[in-house]
């Protein structure tokens, strides 16, 4: 039972002190659960951000859900998923209650461009993590530098793109890819 609260607290307490959603969260779990508690590898939290993005819903939920799986198998799931959950859950809820009084308040209003900040850091500092941890080859530098120039493009042009279809695009790559260096090894 104590493994169960542990992932819950650990989830919890990261869920609650993480600012801008699951992509802002992707730094806390990568200095707890890879480096502090040594749960996981760098190497399995880049698959693990893989698999979560490329899975419907928020990458927070899937990347605890997996992680706290990999713990303690279906509960361990339960109580990291919770975990991350419920501070949002219970924040909202009260915020709800009293939304219009707490956004009217100017503390609150210049408390959230202080928080747009440190969001966009620690998304920021996700990034440069996964770029340093992706593999030095030709096909993965290829895609990125490909996404990341058409992002740029229709950033630029105004052009409304889902990013879905860069996941896909990534994902078809690959497999071609590795269609390709499959038939050359078994020749």
């Amino acid at each position: 039972m104590k493994k169960f609260f542990n992932l819950f607290y650990i989830f919890f307490k990261i869920g609650l002190f993480t600012f801008g959603g699951g992509y802002a969260m992707i730094a806390q779990i990568k200095e707890i659960i890879v480096e502090k508690k040594k749960w996981i590898t760098e190497e399995e939290l880049l698959e693990i951000i893989t698999i979560a993005e490329s899975t419907p819903g928020p990458i927070a939920i899937n990347m605890a859900t997996y992680i706290g799986y990999k713990r303690e198998k279906i509960l361990g799931s339960i109580a990291a998923t919770l975990g991350v959950i419920l501070p949002s859950f219970i924040i909202i809820f009260f915020i709800s209650l009293f939304i219009e009084q707490f956004m009217s308040l100017k503390v609150v209003k210049y408390a959230f461009i202080g928080i747009n900040v440190g969001v966009c850091f620690l998304i920021l500092k996700t990034a440069i993590n996964m770029l340093k941890n992706i593999e030095k080859k030709l096909l993965p530098i290829l895609i990125f530098s490909l996404v990341l120039s058409l992002l740029i493009l229709f950033e630029i042009l105004s052009i409304k793109f889902s990013s879905i279809f860069f996941i896909l695009f990534g994902g078809i790559i690959g497999i071609i890819y590795y269609s390709i260096t499959q038939k050359e090894v078994n020749n």
